[in-house]
């Protein structure tokens, strides 16, 4: 039951000359959790010994604007140990509101969000359509909806909605999706090891070992969950369609961190699926309320040299501004990540080599996302890094269980640079990250990190630049589509360099869920380089719906409501200069 991998940093080929190589940097990741008021801790089994592997998995976390008032909050999902805690001081998920001044306010109490147990991940949408994003939080053991009565508080609609579950289940990553177009979203919820804590052999019952120390057994040998999917009945209810639809139809994957996108470019949503110590499940959309597992043929499932490896997160956008969505995973120590091109028609090819992703094998990721750091129009890759067995900081050999994070800067040729060592205190202070959100907390218009970390503190990591790069964001709001508008495609056209003659493509969706266990901000983030005015902005809408702006300026967040003829223009109001260090 140990997992093994070989993998040797490799430096990526030849290829065309990059027009930023070498040139400074100019970002640097700050971690201001506690000065904004981040003080609560993540529990998560163990401390330097676990007995399972449910004590090593972590937990999700959100950038998440509950309340509706432009300012991104932050919600954090929180374990639990083996030993249990007295009644009164049971750790629980917490909501941390956006004081819109650098701060955050603790209010979960308040907003009836004091869930206690065993959560892994979270993500979100507006599952009634009644214009309040409402919240999912997966657990081992019982799932829970939360139901966001636009007043600042929550309710627990589990039971109600129809998600209440038979026996013990290991639920991991989720997402909402509208998978089948009937502006209602839908709710997909992987499942990782189908796991009874009185049966579970111990470490030293196999015995399991990791390069000779041993740790908490499994993946391999244990028995995997089975992935759920539950169709949204339109009345508050969902019914469990798991079997029916054809996701019960791929067996063994013990599932982890889940992504939904339109990947064959075919107006249907489907769903990436990354499992730990066995190859990836691309669940491509039928167009009949059935999925078919197309992973190994659509090339997205295995390393390089036809191997399964260990997946934890996933992150989809294009990398290579060529229209297509393509896949970034984060794999086990050992390994490399992977990375994955979208050739078209449902087509990848593994390029993680070629891309300079294949330098890095030491570290364990897990959260992960696409995102332009610099504003310069081409998304960067951060990794979150941290050991999935506090053991190993007893061996010599092996990193340490608190790791770095790999910060990947694209050189618009295709390839990555690795500027982890330049990306500041927040990429290189070590800790066990799990789980890792992004979004623009601050409102300065650029992209801002949460991270959730096993028992420890948070990360928040403040994206300081020094370029002065234009942009704009996009929240999306449905009509005839659902209202959270997951599943909507936004192209932006823009003349990014003082020398280009046609502007450049970048497109992106809406998605619920992603990375590790985590939900980003739900507004859209294009980086627009020098570009002075957005030459088209373009939506395609699930209902198929396409709306078309032309000629917006930069800077501003732009609000669309499906079938709209202008968006709202928002300037936004950053924080006055920093205050916080």
């Amino acid at each position: 039951m140990t997992r093994s991998y070989d993998a040797k940093p490799i430096a990526p080929p030849p290829g065309p000359a990059s027009p930023i190589a070498g040139t400074p940097l100019g970002i640097s990741f700050i971690d201001v959790a506690t000065p904004a008021g981040l003080n609560a801790q993540t529990i998560y089994g163990g401390v330097g010994k676990n007995k399972y592997l449910l004590e090593t998995t972590g937990c999700g976390a959100a950038f998440y604007d509950y309340d509706q008032d432009g300012w991104v909050d932050i919600f954090l999902v929180n374990g639990w140990r083996l030993e249990g805690f007295a009644k009164n001081n049971e750790p629980t998920c917490h909501l941390f509101k956006n004081n819109r001044d650098g701060t955050f306010t603790d209010v979960t109490a308040k907003a009836g969000l004091a869930r206690s147990g065993w959560g892994q991940g979270c993500c979100v949408g507006d599952y009634d359509n009644d214009g309040h994003d409402d919240l999912f939080v997966s657990y081992y053991g019982q799932n829970a909806l939360f139901h966001n009565n636009g007043n600042g508080t929550f309710t627990d609609v589990t039971g109600k909605a129809g998600l209440r579950q038979a026996g013990t289940r290991w639920n991991s990553g989720c997402a909402f999706l509208d998978y089948d177009r009937d502006g209602h979203l839908d709710l997909f919820v992987a499942n990782y090891i189908d796991l009874d804590l009185k049966t579970a052999p111990l470490p030293e019952s196999g015995p399991c070992t990791y390069k000779g120390i041993m740790v908490a057994c499994g993946p391999p040998g244990l028995a995997a969950g089975k992935n759920l999917l539950y169709h949204n009945n339109g009345d508050g209810t969902f019914s469990d369609v798991s079997e029916k639809s054809g996701i019960w139809n791929t067996i063994g994957n013990y599932a982890l961190s889940v992504a939904v996108s339109d990947l064959d470019d075919d107006g249907w949503p489907d769903i990436y699926v990354a499992n730990d110590s066995t190859a990836a499940t691309l669940y491509q959309n039928q167009k009949d309320g059935t999925f078919k597992d197309v992973a190994i043929e659509a090339g997205a499932a295995l390393s390089p040299d036809g191997k399964p490896q260990a997946g934890m997160g996933v992150s989809i956008g294009d990398y290579d501004r060529d229209g297509k969505l393509d896949i970034v995973k984060t794999n086990f120590a050992g390994d490399t990540d992977s990375l994955y091109a979208n050739l078209g028609d449902g087509n990848f090819q593994d390029r993680t080599y070629a891309a300079g992703l294949g330098i890095n094998t030491r570290y364990l990721g897990w959260g992960v996302g696409f995102f332009d750091m610099d504003n310069d129009g081409w998304l960067d890759i951060l990794i979150s890094n941290g050991h999935v067995y506090p053991e190993v900081n007893s061996s010599k050999s092996e990193a340490l269980y608190a790791e770095r994070k790999y910060l990947y800067r694209n050189l618009h040729n295709g390839r990555f640079e690795d500027v982890s060592d330049k990306g500041g205190p927040g990429i290189t202070t070590p800790v066990a990250g799990r789980g890792c959100a992004f979004g623009d907390y601050d409102n300065d218009g650029d992209v801002d990190v949460i991270v959730n970390c096993v028992n420890s503190l948070p990360q928040l990591l403040r994206c300081d630049s020094l370029w002065k790069r234009s942009w704009i964001k996009v929240k999306a709001i449905g009509v005839k589509s659902n209202r959270t508008a997951i599943g909507a495609s936004v192209r932006v056209l823009a003349k990014t360099q003082k020398e280009s003659s046609a502007p450049l493509l970048q497109v992106d969706e809406v998605r619920s869920g992603g990375s590790y266990y985590s939900q980003n901000d739900l507004r859209l983030h294009f980086g627009l380089d020098q570009a002075q005015v957005v030459d088209s902005l373009e939506i395609r809408w699930p209902s198929g719906q396409v709306d078309t702006f032309k000629n917006l300026e930069v800077n501003r967040l732009y609000i669309v409501q499906e079938g709209a003829k202008s968006p709202q223009s928002v300037v936004l109001s950053p924080l006055p200069p920093r205050a916080l260090h």
